[in-house]
């Protein structure tokens, strides 16, 4: 919940706008709902569209207020016309058409229209009147004023021309991304209500002290004035717990914003007592900004997380404390009833099994979508989020430099993640790109000039990039630049090879990169080739051989498995239309589980055994924290004990605590049960303090 734009407003007003192609409100209700603090309506809904491969759109003014689009299609918004077989290989040009009502009471505050993204370039247009373009950025927000626009007491019109065509000029460029190009408003659309000087901004930097328990926040808003003169006022803040209870309350700072004029004003607060932040204890706060005059005022709110992510002598620590990291990686877009225009509930389903299979550390090729951040950050992920800049033929045709326009569009699509992601606690690396080939001097000088520009604007989070060149003299690679060492390897797949030449390529990594921690940013097994069909048991053999040889080398500080799903794309050697796939998951494309799932899920626990020996119902357990990866200390974890009788009934449930344990370290439990009839069997899970299951054992006599 990074931002207001989460906080939508309960209200029969927002509640229709939901339903409705039109929104409209009682004056009374405006009154009380918009007169002192940002609103949010949003846009969501039914939406006319239609497909353009001729741009006739553009000549015919489709944009205009009055043009009739009577016999487009009804669709809902978020969408991507790409899950539509008729339309499932169009990549082009297309609009979307509706109408919302606006309120009286707006008349004397900023409206603007907000879209969480469309891929990937709009033109946008309120009652025939251009309202601005976002351009060759397919995956992050972006917003503008439409005040000047509005009719007030009419139907206002909002028209938007969409174009996925792929493009040389802009990352992914061209056809080099292997993952769903699914055109469309694919995240959702809002109006936002502010008065006319409002809180743009609020980056969140949050420092704990490890050793006083206190932590020191810094806020640096961004305030700006729409208005046409100047505006005096004050700037105060309050930071409150999860729980809602006020933990800071800063005094009012006085502050006057020229008109059309932005201040950056710095907040300073400090916390006693901090909660930190952990996969394992996602602590949050929220904070409200708020800007006054006296007669109006603006209320902006974020949540933000406490906590520490940084390398110490070639090592990642967390909180101070040693960590090694495993997870999975997701590709989203893929369930074929959806594409890119996920609801909400699939991407909760997909990050529950995600946390079931013991995701604790991820990676993903593009901006993703906030609800996605929100669950990492309320349900405990790592994330590394990334630039969509992928493959060798990015640089394609370039010679010692990148091309200027493939620059210039990395950098915008950088500052627009950073700018929008950068509070959210689960977010701890941002990835510069993928597969670049980081040998090649016009790929070397795109990384390395997007990692000084990444540290210059966040200097406090970790930067890397996914690299395959890394077998050969890796040394020239422009991985020896970022903060860590990501390699993707796919020996037994893509490249030929086993555990030995792995076991070789990871001493060679270390030996090159000395002090620097490395990290498997993707391995697995596609069957993506005629000689590599799918078999799972394939999948398996080589996430188990891998992992035995990443789990040898005490200096791999994390392992990503690509990947949680089979994927759309464009690519894709199987499946047709919507479902046109690469076969890379433990999971197909509608979330069925294959036999991997359950090895990747043991895989990836904390725990590495679990022995249970049955007293006469008296049940004694021995578990056996991991040494090595994934390796971190368990705290406030449980063990619980589910006792099935006559029936196969669950009959009775018994939980024991796990004294906190350090890698390696073992701990010895007993859970008695009541029953005297011998269990048909009995379900023994461990699980971490947010409830989630992290190891599993059905035992039976």
């Amino acid at each position: 919940m990074p931002s207001r734009r989460q906080f939508l407003v309960e209200s029969a007003v927002a509640t229709a706008a939901l339903a409705s192609t039109r929104m409209t409100a009682q004056p009374s209700e405006a009154a009380e709902t918009w007169h002192l603090r940002t609103g949010i309506f949003s846009l969501c809904g039914q939406w006319k569209f239609e497909v353009d491969p001729g741009d006739n759109g553009t000549k015919e003014l489709w944009s205009a207020a009055d043009y009739s689009a009577e016999r487009w299609h009804d669709v809902i918004v978020p969408h991507t016309w790409q899950i539509d077989p008729e339309h499932s290989d169009y990549r082009g040009i297309a609009w979307y058409r509706r109408a919302f009502d606006a309120l009286p009471g707006w008349r004397d505050s900023l409206v603007r229209l907000e879209f969480e993204a469309v891929f990937h370039t709009a033109t946008i247009w309120v009652n025939g009147q251009h309202a601005g373009d976002h351009s060759r950025k397919g995956y992050t927000s972006f917003s503008f004023d439409i005040s000047p626009m509005i009719r007030w007491g009419e139907h206002n019109v909002i028209a938007v021309r969409v174009d996925n065509a792929f493009n040389e000029h802009m990352l992914p460029r061209g056809r080099s991304s292997d993952w769903a190009n699914d055109g469309g408003i694919f995240r959702p659309v809002q109006l936002l209500v502010n008065p006319k000087t409002f809180v743009e901004r609020a980056d969140v930097e949050a420092v704990p002290n490890l050793s006083s328990g206190e932590a020191a926040i810094t806020i640096a808003t961004h305030c700006k004035n729409t208005s046409a003169k100047t505006w005096s006022g004050t700037a105060s803040c309050r930071i409150f717990d999860d729980d809602g209870l006020t933990v800071d309350v800063s005094p009012a700072r006085s502050l006057t914003i020229e008109a059309g004029k932005t201040e950056h004003l710095t907040l300073h607060e400090k916390l006693s007592h901090a909660k930190l932040w952990h996969f394992d204890s996602p602590h949050l706060y929220r904070l409200e900004v708020t800007l006054s005059d006296g007669r109006t005022e603006d209320l902006y709110e974020t949540t933000f997380g406490i906590r520490e992510f940084k390398i110490n002598n070639g090592k990642f620590q967390l909180n101070g404390e040693a960590v090694q990291l495993m997870g999975v990686e997701r590709m989203a877009g893929s369930n074929p009833k959806f594409g890119m225009a996920e609801p909400a509930d699939w991407i909760e389903h997909d990050h529950l099994d995600m946390k079931y299979l013991n995701c604790v550390f991820t990676r993903v090729h593009w901006p993703q979508d906030q609800r996605v951040l929100d669950y990492c950050d309320r349900h405990g992920i790592l994330m590394q989020t990334e630039i969509p800049s992928w493959g060798a033929a990015t640089f394609k045709g370039m010679g010692a430099q990148p091309a200027a326009d493939i620059m210039e569009n990395g950098l915008e699509q950088l500052h627009e993640m950073v700018g929008r992601d950068r509070n959210h606690p689960s977010v701890v690396v941002w990835g510069l790109c993928n597969e670049i080939d980081g040998q090649n001097p016009a790929a070397y000088q795109f990384a390395k000039r997007m990692l000084e520009e990444a540290k210059r604007i966040d200097p406090t989070r970790l930067c890397s990039y996914a690299s395959h060149s890394l077998r050969q003299t890796p040394e020239h690679d422009v991985a020896g630049l970022m903060d860590f060492i990501e390699a993707n390897e796919y020996f037994g797949s893509w490249q030929k090879g086993d555990g030995k030449e792995l076991n070789e390529h990871l001493d060679t990594l270390h030996a090159t990169f000395p002090g620097k921690p490395i990290v498997i940013s993707e391995y697995g097994y596609c069957a993506c080739t005629a000689e590599r069909p799918e078999g799972d048991d394939r999948r398996i053999e080589i996430m188990r051989t891998h992992d035995d040889v990443i789990r040898s080398k005490d200096f791999v500080e994390g392992a990503i498995f690509f990947c949680y799903n089979d994927y759309r794309t464009h690519m894709g050697d199987r499946g047709t239309g919507p479902l046109q796939q690469r076969v890379h998951g433990v999971v197909d494309l509608y979330g069925t589980q294959k036999a991997s799932y359950s090895v990747l899920r043991s895989e990836s626990s904390p725990i590495e055994s679990m022995t249970v020996e049955n007293r006469e119902n008296a049940f004694h357990v021995v578990l056996k924290n991991r040494r090595t990866i994934p390796s971190y200390t368990l705290r406030g974890y449980s063990l619980m004990g589910v006792f099935y009788g006559q029936g196969d009934i669950p009959v009775e449930a018994q939980e024991a605590k796990l004294p906190e344990l350090a890698a390696g370290q073992i701990a010895k439990l007993d859970l008695s049960f009541a029953p005297r009839e011998t269990p048909l069997h009995v379900r023994f899970e461990v699980l971490r303090p947010t409830g989630f299951s992290a190891y599993s054992v059905d035992w039976k006599p």
